[in-house]
C-alpha cells in the first residue's frame, strides 16, 4: 500500500462501526458544507458486513437532506429481491434520520444490465463528483464492487481511460448479471473505505498485497493506486 493508505484494526465490530460511522459523518458534513453544489455523496456496497454500519448511520443526526446515497454495484434483480443491494440500503440505511437523504438506484427497468448501462449512467451523472465517501467490500476471490476475476468486461471496466461511469458485468462464478461502477469512477472519490470483517478476509487482503496480476484479484487495483486516499477498516 502507499503512504496515502491507512490500515485500521479494531478488536471487535462494534468499535469499528462506531469509528467508521463517525468518520463517514464527518465526510458528509464537510461535503454538505462545501461551497458550490452543497450536496454530499455516499456510495455504498452490499452484503451482510455493512448492515450494522447502515443501522448506525441511519440514526445519526447529519444533514441528510443534503446527502445523495447510491450504490457501487448492483445485481440485476428486482428491487424487492433479497439479492438486491437497493433493497438492503432501503431496509437498513434509508431509515430514521437518513430517510431524508436522496437515493439514486442503479437498477433500471431494462431487461438486461447491458441494456441498462446508459440509463444507469444518466442517473449516476446527477451525483456530483468527486464522491465524498465510497465504501467497498471484498470477496474471498479478491473481487470488489462487481469487478470479478475472469469477467469478460473486466479489462475495460478497470481501464483508467474508460469513459463509462458504469458497466454491465457477468461474473464467472457468481449469480446474476451485475452493474458496477468502473474503476475510474470509483477512484473519483475524496475517500475510499474498504470495510472488512473476519480472519479469512484478512488472509485474502494479505494475498492481494503480494505481487500478482490485478486482473486475478481486482481489489489490487484499489490497493495499488495512488490517486485516492484509502482507509482499510478491519475487525475479527
Amino acid at each position: 500500500m502507499t503512504s496515502r493508505h491507512e490500515f485500521l484494526e479494531f478488536p471487535g465490530s462494534p468499535l469499528l462501526i462506531e469509528a467508521l460511522a463517525r468518520r463517514i459523518g464527518d465526510l458528509l458534513e464537510a461535503g454538505a458544507a462545501r461551497g458550490g453544489h452543497g450536496q454530499a455523496s455516499l456510495l455504498v456496497s452490499g452484503g451482510s458486513t455493512p448492515i450494522p454500519l447502515f443501522t448506525r448511520l441511519a440514526g445519526m443526526n447529519l444533514p441528510w437532506q443534503k446527502v445523495t446515497i447510491s450504490l457501487v454495484d448492483e445485481r440485476w434483480v428486482e428491487p424487492t429481491s433479497r439479492d438486491s443491494n437497493e433493497n438492503l440500503v432501503r431496509t437498513h440505511l434509508l431509515q430514521h434520520q437518513a430517510a431524508r437523504a436522496r437515493f439514486i438506484p442503479m437498477k433500471t427497468p431494462d431487461a438486461t444490465a447491458a441494456q441498462g448501462e446508459e440509463h444507469c449512467a444518466a442517473a449516476l451523472r446527477a451525483i456530483p463528483r468527486p464522491y465524498d465517501c465510497l465504501i467497498l467490500g471484498m470477496g474471498n476471490d479478491g473481487h470488489t464492487a462487481s469487478l470479478f476475476p475472469g469477467a469478460d468486461n473486466l479489462a475495460v471496466a478497470t481501464s483508467l481511460h474508460a469513459q463509462k461511469i458504469c458497466m454491465a458485468m457477468q461474473p464467472v462464478a457468481a449469480p446474476h448479471q451485475r452493474m458496477t461502477l468502473t474503476l475510474a469512477a470509483i477512484l473519483h472519490s475524496r475517500q475510499i473505505v474498504l470495510h472488512l470483517q473476519g480472519e479469512e478476509k484478512k488472509r485474502v487482503l494479505a494475498r492481494a498485497m503480494e505481487a500478482g496480476d490485478p486482473q486475478e484479484m481486482p481489489i489490487r487495483f484499489i490497493l495499488r493506486q495512488e490517486s485516492t486516499p484509502l482507509a482499510i477498516y478491519w475487525s475479527p
